[in-house]
């Protein structure tokens, strides 16, 4: 990389005006290949057109790298996206504090992103007394997210608006990671099957990046899944086939990040979030932020060993806590029962069928809601085994809150009973004390949400083409 040089903006060009105005602009590099970028000879001065901008171009490296800065208020506009995106409609005021920006700034900033199509006025907010300010909020087209939820048989895609509405249905199929050496590029093919499949609802190519959430040992850093997918590198494959780009991450962290900013554990310092799914995983909120650990592995709840089953763990291990609590678990306990003839309302012909487990988890929930005395038993004894897992968190972390989340959080308030009885009898009431129990409202759609989330939180990395917020290049000039 060579050494940066400044440079200066003689002004910018839009589709229909004369130069606009002169910005100033930050020591951001940006490398242009040539087929981008236009050299004219004027007045003695280089000029070169990017992305409909026109720059005065002072300097250059060599002869094949150029430098140009980027505007110095893009970084602050990206600021703004992802404070209207986490906390919604607000007002000046509450931006201005949030960026550390003066309130003539934020407001210029503002009404230059109303015109670029980027934010909208939404209202008048609350006021202590005095006039009700006005708030703003991103516009729905602003930009789209596609977002995955993958676990071990279940996947769903979905595309999102700026306000995390989805444009369409969520795309669900069973795909099975396990085993399965086609799996990567089974994912990659419904992922842009989706893309595709929307382009009369959206333009395309306003869609930002894609967020997954996976099972495993995922190190988000690499873009590597250590479970699965043969150990490639998902974001680099699936980006290089969609054009898009693509960010991984853990499963149970997608969903604690969920659950940070749109959920139950919003505004909290340190919070866990337990996911109950096929496995049990934790995603960990410390200080206000997601704590992945030294390489992404931090939260494997789901494997401290407190069972002298002989049960055979996913991780090869025995008596892992989620031998005795995941949904696996519990639909493979349902269906031993329902066959040793215990009753339930649950029918036999079911689960006697292989797969189907979407169908099976949701005639589960239902038959919970129900109170179907088999189901409600068997969640009170994975609730009563997880709630010793609680107890060693609590003495760990000393949470305010944990949440339970994922797929398994649907069957709600049955969950806290057991949980509670274990944390009575195996923590120490001083710190029990201190933490809350609640079940999310978000549940299944954490993952999925979560997964938006994910690309929002790195929109640092790409570029926003309604606001010609340009993505840092390295490339060189043929």
């Amino acid at each position: 990389m060579p050494c940066i040089q400044r440079c200066v903006a003689v002004g910018i060009f839009g589709k229909k005006s004369k130069i606009a105005k002169h910005w100033r602009l930050s020591y951001l590099i940006l490398l242009l290949k040539r087929n981008k970028l236009v050299i004219n000879q004027k007045k003695s001065r280089k000029l070169f057109v990017f992305n409909e901008k026109v720059f005065l171009l002072l300097s250059r490296t060599n002869e094949n790298l150029f430098i140009c800065m980027e505007a110095k208020n893009v970084s602050y506009k990206k600021k703004v996206l992802k404070e209207l995106a986490f906390n919604g409609a607000s007002c000046c005021s509450e931006l201005s504090f949030r960026i550390g920006k003066s309130l003539s700034f934020t407001t210029e900033l503002i009404n230059e992103m109303i015109e670029e199509g980027l934010v909208e006025k939404s209202g008048l907010g609350l006021s202590s007394g005095g006039r009700k300010p006005l708030t703003y909020s991103l516009h729905k087209d602003a930009f789209y997210l596609v977002a995955v939820a993958v676990d071990q048989l279940i996947t769903r895609i979905g595309i999102l608006d700026a306000q995390l509405n989805f444009v369409q249905p969520v795309k669900e199929l069973e795909l099975s990671l396990i085993g399965n050496d086609k799996a990567l590029d089974e994912l990659t093919q419904e992922i842009k099957d989706t893309i595709s499949g929307c382009s009369a609802l959206l333009n395309i190519n306003q869609i930002i990046g894609i967020g997954i959430g996976m099972p495993g040992f995922v190190d988000a850093q690499k873009s590597i899944n250590y479970s699965f997918f043969n150990n490639n590198n998902i974001g680099a494959y699936i980006s290089r086939k969609c054009q898009l780009p693509v960010f991984i991450e853990n499963d149970s962290s997608v969903i604690a990040l969920a659950e940070y900013w749109f959920g139950k554990a919003k505004g909290e310092r340190n919070a866990m979030v337990i996911n109950i799914g096929w496995g049990v995983g934790l995603g960990m909120i410390i200080d206000g932020k997601l704590f992945r650990g030294d390489n992404g592995f931090a939260g494997e709840f789901s494997h401290i060993p407190l069972f002298q089953n002989g049960k055979l763990c996913s991780c090869g291990k025995t008596g892992c806590l989620e031998t005795e609590t995941s949904l696996n678990f519990m639909l493979s306990s349902i269906r031993k029962d329902i066959e040793a003839g215990k009753t339930s309302c649950l029918k036999p012909d079911l689960w006697s069928k292989q797969n189907h487990f979407e169908e099976k988890y949701r005639t589960f929930i239902e038959a919970a809601e129900r109170g179907d005395s088999l189901v409600v038993q068997t969640i009170s004894d994975a609730g009563y085994n997880i709630g010793r897992g609680i107890a060693i968190l609590i003495h760990l972390f000393n949470p305010g809150k944990i949440v339970l989340s994922g797929r398994g959080a649907a069957a709600g308030r049955l969950w806290l009973a057991p949980i509670h009885r274990a944390i009575n009898e195996f923590c120490v009431p001083r710190l029990a004390g201190n933490t809350q129990i609640e079940v999310s409202d978000l549940c299944h759609a954490a993952d999925i949400i979560g997964a938006a989330a994910l690309v929002i939180e790195n929109s640092n990395d790409y570029q926003f083409d309604k606001t010609n917020l340009t993505n840092t290049y390295s490339l060189t000039v043929e």
